[in-house]
């Protein structure tokens, strides 16, 4: 357990030193964030903040993480790398876009096409990735049934998983790319489901299949709970520390850099922790901001009318008034009883079968 808060103290500190660093870095090759002429008024004053943000916390995950495994002695695991490949591939598209943004001053970054190629292709390989590596006892990092606490159902087959997977993926990743419109809403909401996360892998960890731990007849069979536990700390504590200076008024943007990285990330930690459609109610803010635009464009195509002043949602509440330290803080709030709400239906899961 001493990894967990390992991960999780060496991240905070790094993200919380690294950032103002990065700043610096940004600021003096002018990489600053282009803000888009249809968007709020409000936001026109953030025009030039530094983005690519992202990248701190990626890296400082990554430190940590490496500089717990060398601490504690312990190798690192498919799983746990796996959720890191996703976590910086994903990332990785999302710094090619904002590149092109900032070099070629134009607001909408990549093209369409090659941005979706790129996600596409590393979901591709984390698929691919997640149903070999099996360890002593025959365990994939992720397994061809759905799951929702555990897994259930019969089995998908390698095709349909690996489209599912990428649906996942994309569905979280764009989630929180739309949620990150407002100072530290993305960040602050993704650390809460992170937490949840070190929690489910710790449990998981306690109730494993096979070991004397297991208390009663619903175990899990999840290869490297406890590893899960510690990626998700360390990008807990990865997050607070970028938090410190995301928070309004943000003196940096994780730009598409910190948002696709985001849900990569926690895609990963759901398909290998066994948890896929719970992920839906723990990240419940990113699914119902997500929600709000498909409605919005489906209602204007359908019937040239809109449903929100504008979207994503928090937009809508900017424009009915609301200032952006309200909106963040009730949408945390919101996050939050996401977060408890799923970690309850978790815990019935186990408390149900036994």
């Amino acid at each position: 357990m001493r990894q967990i808060l390992f991960a999780a103290v060496f991240a905070l500190v790094l993200s919380l030193v690294g950032t103002p660093v990065l700043i610096r870095i940004l600021a003096k090759h002018g990489y600053g964030q282009m803000i888009r002429d249809d968007g709020p008024k409000a936001h026109h004053s953030k025009r030039g903040t530094p983005t690519m943000g992202g990248i701190a916390f990626i890296l400082a995950t990554l430190v940590a993480y490496a500089l717990t495994k060398v601490l504690v002695g312990t190798p690192p695991t498919a799983s746990g790398l796996l959720v890191l490949f996703l976590m910086t591939g994903m990332g990785l598209v999302g710094f090619l876009d904002d590149y092109i943004k900032i070099v070629k001053q134009r607001s909408l970054g990549l093209r369409a096409k090659a941005k979706m190629a790129g996600q596409l292709i590393v979901g591709v390989l984390f698929a691919i990735g997640a149903l070999n590596f099996a360890d002593s006892a025959g365990i994939h990092p992720a397994s061809t049934k759905l799951s929702f606490v555990t897994d259930f159902g019969w089995s998908l087959g390698p095709v349909l998983f690996a489209l599912w997977a990428i649906f996942m993926i994309l569905a979280m990743s764009n989630g929180v790319n739309l949620t990150d419109g407002l100072d530290g809403l993305a960040t602050g909401a993704s650390v809460m489901v992170f937490g949840a996360y070190v929690f489910i892998g710790i449990w998981e960890y306690g109730q494993t299949c096979g070991s004397a731990a297991s208390a009663g007849p619903l175990c899990y069979q999840v290869r490297d709970p406890l590893d899960l536990a510690v990626v998700a700390a360390a990008l807990m504590g990865a997050c607070f520390g970028f938090l410190w200076w995301n928070t309004s008024p943000a003196k940096i943007f994780m730009g598409d850099t910190g948002s696709l990285a985001l849900g990569g990330a926690l895609a990963g930690l759901a398909i290998c922790s066994h948890t896929e459609m719970l992920l839906a109610i723990l990240g419940g803010l990113f699914v119902l901001i997500t929600l709000s635009v498909i409605i919005q464009v489906g209602s204007f195509r359908m019937t040239g009318k809109r449903v929100f002043k504008m979207a994503p949602l928090q937009h809508h509440f900017e424009l009915k008034g609301w200032s952006e330290v309200l909106i963040v803080v009730r949408f945390w709030i919101i996050q939050g009883l996401c977060v408890a709400v799923g970690l309850g239906l978790f815990y019935a899961g186990w408390v149900t079968a036994t």
